[in-house]
């Protein structure tokens, strides 16, 4: 047989390997709702432990909100479990469009189709709309699952230095022949948390006759001053050709994506994107949780105001421990440890203090970049955060990095 005992044997090395080296990625078996305090089995087998979760997407506290949960409840039960089909055969129900024109009526924008998860919307978005004769112009940092999408497109490649407004229009000149140019970004950048200056990319567009597409997965519903999502931060709504998002973030917690934009381009993907056509709907529950979550969104700005203050506490005090910090004013604050070893060793340390934070090492970021990335909700109270932030001085103590520049930590510690 193909997998031998020496096939066996290199995979097990490899994975000792890692282990020895720290870098083993561990599951940490969550055993209550997704909140701001949760109960956790790690490592495997260990009796359950109470912490504060400093590091989900739950940006809004949504993910168990009762009104969302009820939701959920009413349509599992008006509309059923799952659609066992997809959406073009006889997978589509009232309530999809329904949630389709809430969508578009939130992010400002012409169209919106819906995708099993906003990874499925990246992966066929630029199929759908592109050929090989035009161009896709990116990021250098934008998601994995929007290169992914890009691999999977005949169109030709390229790249602009992260948020570099000069490069990016010394692409736009370059490839100023082809066909179609779209210019693709992250809107807020899910590792470093700061965003993309989508005025000026959106002026460079114009000027150039390019599209422009923002994955805004970790901008929708709290960033911008009702949270749109950053088109509104920057006062380009409407400007934005493609929109993807996803709705398993700020948007509830759940699962489920959509592409939203050009009504010509939506329908493109209706035709022709792949993950959409050959994966099942959206279910029920699920749908009908993102349509309440929408209704709480549109009537109050309350969620996305606490988050904003939430945030300014977190990284203030962080800022004044002595702590490396990434700037930005997102709900995304990394703490940056630069050593892989270390990250790991720092987020035990904060588990063992009742704090759950994952240390991020290569490839998830850049080798020598590891860090711990912390992410504030609106379901947090500032006695979480002054917990966590008690956790976080006394593990910063312990490993002697409080007050240390990145320089001097990498000289303790390595890259």
């Amino acid at each position: 047989m193909a997998y031998s005992e020496k096939t066996r044997g290199m995979y097990s090395d490899i994975l000792t390997g890692l282990q020895d080296a720290g870098l083993f990625k561990m599951e940490r078996f969550i055993h209550s709702p997704q909140a701001a305090d949760i109960e956790v089995e790690f490592p495997t087998g260990s009796s359950l432990k109470k912490v504060i979760n400093i590091c989900a997407n739950n940006y809004l506290g949504l993910s168990s909100h009762p009104d969302v949960v009820k939701a959920a409840h009413e349509g599992l039960d008006s509309h059923g479990y799952g659609m066992s089909s997809v959406r073009f055969i006889c997978g589509t129900q009232d309530i999809h469009r329904h949630l389709e024109k809430m969508v578009s009526e939130f992010l400002g924008t012409e169209d919106t189709i819906l995708f099993p998860s906003c990874m499925d919307a990246n992966a066929g978005v630029f199929e759908a709309v592109l050929t090989k004769d035009d161009v896709m112009i990116s990021d250098r940092l934008v998601h994995a699952s929007i290169i992914d999408g890009i691999r999977l497109c005949s169109a030709m490649h390229d790249t602009f230095k992260h948020s570099d407004m000069a490069h990016l229009e010394s692409k736009l000149q370059l490839h100023h022949d082809r066909r179609l140019k779209i210019v693709i970004t992250d809107g807020v950048f899910s590792m470093d948390g700061d965003t993309a200056k989508l005025d000026e990319m959106a002026a460079l567009c114009e000027k150039y006759d390019a599209l422009l597409f923002v994955d805004d997965s970790h901008a929708s519903g709290f960033i911008g001053k009702t949270g749109r999502g950053t088109h509104e931060k920057y006062g380009v709504m409407g400007k934005i050709d493609i929109i993807t998002t996803t709705f398993g973030k700020g948007l509830g917690g759940a699962s489920g994506g959509c592409v939203s934009g050009r009504k010509e381009l939506v329908e493109m993907c209706r035709q022709k994107a792949r993950p959409y056509l050959f994966s099942n709907t959206i279910a029920p529950p699920v749908v009908a949780g993102v349509i309440k979550v929408l209704e709480i969104l549109s009537a109050t700005t309350e969620r996305r105001d606490k988050l904003e203050k939430n945030t300014e506490f977190w990284r203030k005090g962080l800022t004044e421990a002595g702590f490396v910090l990434k700037d930005g004013d997102t709900p995304i604050v990394p703490v940056m440890l630069f050593n892989a070893k270390l990250s790991q060793d720092v987020s035990r340390g904060l588990y063992e203090e009742g704090i759950y934070a994952i240390g991020f090492f290569f490839p998830v970021v850049p080798q020598g970049q590891a860090r711990i990335r912390t992410q504030i909700s609106a379901g947090h109270e500032i006695h979480h955060l002054e917990k966590a932030l008690d956790a976080f001085i006394k593990v910063g103590k312990k490993y002697n990095i409080l007050g240390k520049s990145k320089q001097e930590i990498i000289e303790m510690y390595g890259m």
